[in-house]
Order: C-alpha cells, then structure tokens, then sequence
C-alpha cells in the first residue's frame, strides 16, 4: 500500500489496484467519489450523511450472506461474521451522529432513501457473485472516507468550518469527554473508517489466496 500523512497523525493508505476486478472496484469507488464532490462540494456534515447511510450497507449484507453460507457448509464463520456487522453497526452510529451535526433536509433524507435503496440491491448481487471484489470495493470506498474526513478535519482547524459542540450521542458511543468538539468527533469517525479501510482490504486479500479470513473482535466498541 501507498503511505501519506493526514492531520492528526492518521495514515492515508491506498492498496494498488491489481487485475480486473480491482480496477472495476476502484473505478466504481471513483465514480462515486465524484458524485458526491459534485453535490456536496465542501459540506462536508451532509456528505456525511449521505455516504454513511451507504457505508452501513456492506457490512449488513456481507454478514447475512456469510452468515448463509456457513449454515450451508455447516461450519464456523471464525468470527468473521460478528466483525461484519459491528462495521455494520459502527456506520450506523456514524450515521445517527452526523445527523445530529447537518440536520439533513427532507430532500436530503430523500436522497438518503433512493441512495440506500439503489446501493443495497447493486452490492447484494455484487457480493453473491464475488465477495472478494466487494470488500475491495468497501477498503477503497473507506480509503476515500479518511481523505474526506481529514479534509472536513483540515476546514475545521483552518476556522472554515465552525468547531461546535459534539452530539450527546457521539460522547456516549465514543467515550469523549463532556466538552468533546465536532473535531474530536470527525478524528474518531475517522479511525474507525481506517479501521474499515485495513480490514476490508484483509478480507479480499484473503479471499483472493483462497484464505478464510478470521474476525477482528478488537475493532468493536463496548
């Protein structure tokens, strides 16, 4: 993987395309990418909530379809199947604090609903035909969330974005201190995306050497 810094020490790291399928995930990831630099631009709060209603889907479906897949073979899932859906669970709450900080539009929430609709059904099909171009394709998609949050970071520092105070539901869900910011809240969000990031690249290196991988129980949070 390729190396750069962003603010507050977190490492930009990007896994070189490799064959077809990993240029297809690329590029689609890319394709979205810049949909959401279109619409959102700067705004970065409600692009929040717009990528994080899709960053919940993966996880979700890749545990229900590994979780069927195990019941098929009749064998243990090695805790594969609980690290997926606490990603799923973990974007989830990414989604209910970002909320709390765009106060998305009714429109918004509408594009929320049509944008999950759509991403459900195209990344089902794509997991049921090939699970390990699917986690390539989240590793990139949550490569391109930690440039996103560090460039949300890089505006709240440079005072283009008002520092304000962070949701109660984010001091809760990450332990932060009472008088926690917006700031704290985005270098978290983004750690856990790096996280995504790494393990979701484990995942499809796995499957590509005909691995089984096993399950992280360490990324969930208590």
């Amino acid at each position: 993987m390729a190396h750069s810094q962003a603010p507050q020490g977190a490492e930009i790291l990007h896994h070189e395309p490799k064959g077809f399928t990993d240029h297809f995930a690329y590029g689609f990831v890319k394709a979205l990418r810049f949909v959401a630099d279109s619409f959102f631009a700067k705004r970065y709060g409600h692009r929040a909530v717009v990528l994080e209603t899709v960053a919940a889907v993966p996880g979700m479906v890749a545990g229900l379809l590994q979780h069927l897949k195990c019941l098929r073979h009749i064998r243990d899932d090695q805790g594969w199947i609980r690290e997926l859906l606490d990603e799923a669970e973990n974007e989830r709450m990414h989604l209910m604090t970002f909320i709390e900080v765009a106060k998305p539009t009714w429109f918004e929430r509408a594009v929320i609903m049509i944008t999950q609709l759509i991403f459900y059904n195209v990344y089902f099909f794509l997991y049921l035909f090939s699970a390990k171009t699917a986690h390539r394709v989240v590793g990139y998609f949550e490569e391109e969330a930690v440039v996103s949050y560090s460039q949300y970071l890089e505006e709240i520092d440079a005072g283009r974005h008002a520092n304000t105070e962070a949701p109660q539901i984010a001091i809760d869900y990450w332990n932060l201190a009472e008088d926690a910011t917006l700031r704290d809240v985005v270098i978290a969000v983004r750690d856990d995306e790096a996280g995504h990031r790494d393990r979701n690249h484990y995942f499809a290196n796995s499957l590509e050497a005909g691995d089984r991988p096993k399950g992280n129980s360490t990324l969930a949070h208590s």
